[in-house]
């Protein structure tokens, strides 16, 4: 048996989590010297509220290997392969904690993923990953299936304020922006792992506009195995709830789709990207 573990970055919905067994490994939240687990000790909601009112902007920390551990103790002796799929190793230190972990049982067959992703494009990987692990694929055969559709990923995302992604060193190549946000509207994206600028629009109803030919462009129209949309489509967003809710309508609509599911940013992505996000995912052919 193939088993799936994730961390909360990938907004899987708890509901799914315990459905398949799969184990979310918390993000650490930092409000001063007060520390919270994502998910268990601090939700989407109370982080808001204390991110409003804060006087000093929170820090965020990789799970810390601890944690894995915890994990890794109970299912080694069951003999079960243990799938780690986790976002990008340039924004967030969760890989480098698995592997730590991982190193404690040399002879368990543990595998750690970096997708190069983030957010709801990973939840998609999972979501995957869980139907063929449930479906009898071998871990081999997962493991290639999720690095291979980890490559097709694309995520394209507006914010706010690129402070944010300044003060936490996120910005990679949009760093070039800085001071110039009078004026444009970036649209950034994920390259090789990191935040990079794509393109730069005047206007904020123009680079919604953008975000929904961006998707119209690239998104495939095949079907996957399983019959259902391969482009697995998702709206995400972070204070942004009737924005998203418009742009996952328009999406649906254009594309013919049943759903587009929209998610909000978990407080670990907040963090870093500020409220105001509004972000498309999705992978190509």
């Amino acid at each position: 048996m193939v088993r799936i573990i994730t961390d909360t970055t990938s907004v899987i919905s708890t509901d799914f989590a315990r459905q398949h067994g799969v184990l979310v490994i918390p993000q650490v939240i930092n409000f001063g010297n007060e520390s919270f687990l994502e998910g268990k000790d601090i939700d989407i909601v109370a982080f808001m509220h204390r991110l409003y009112l804060s006087p000093e902007l929170p820090k965020t920390a990789a799970p810390p290997p601890e944690l894995f551990i915890q994990e890794f103790e109970w299912l080694v002796p069951r003999g079960e392969t243990i799938l780690c799929i986790h976002p990008s190793l340039e924004v967030s230190g969760t890989v480098r904690s698995a592997l730590t972990a991982k190193a404690e049982f040399p002879d368990a067959d543990i595998r750690v993923i970096d997708t190069r992703l983030i957010a709801s494009p990973l939840a998609s990987i999972v979501q995957c990953a869980v139907a063929w692990a449930e479906a009898g694929m071998d871990a081999d055969t997962i493991e290639r299936k999720v690095r291979e559709m980890a490559q097709r990923g694309r995520i394209y995302f507006l914010v706010a304020t690129l402070d944010y992604l300044a003060r936490g060193g996120r910005i990679g190549g949009a760093a070039a922006l800085m001071g110039s946000l009078l004026q444009i509207k970036p649209i950034l994206t994920f390259e090789d792992g990191r935040v990079n600028q794509f393109e730069k629009v005047r206007t904020h109803k123009l680079a919604i506009k953008r975000l929904k030919e961006l998707v119209l462009e690239q998104y495939p129209r095949g079907q996957d195995g399983c019959g259902s949309p391969e482009g697995y489509l998702t709206v995400m967003h972070a204070s942004a709830g009737e924005q998203g809710s418009e742009l996952a309508e328009s999406l649906r609509l254009a594309l013919g789709l049943a759903e587009v599911p929209l998610h909000d940013m978990p407080p670990a992505i907040v963090t870093h990207g500020g409220p105001g996000i509004l972000a498309v995912g999705f992978f190509v052919e």
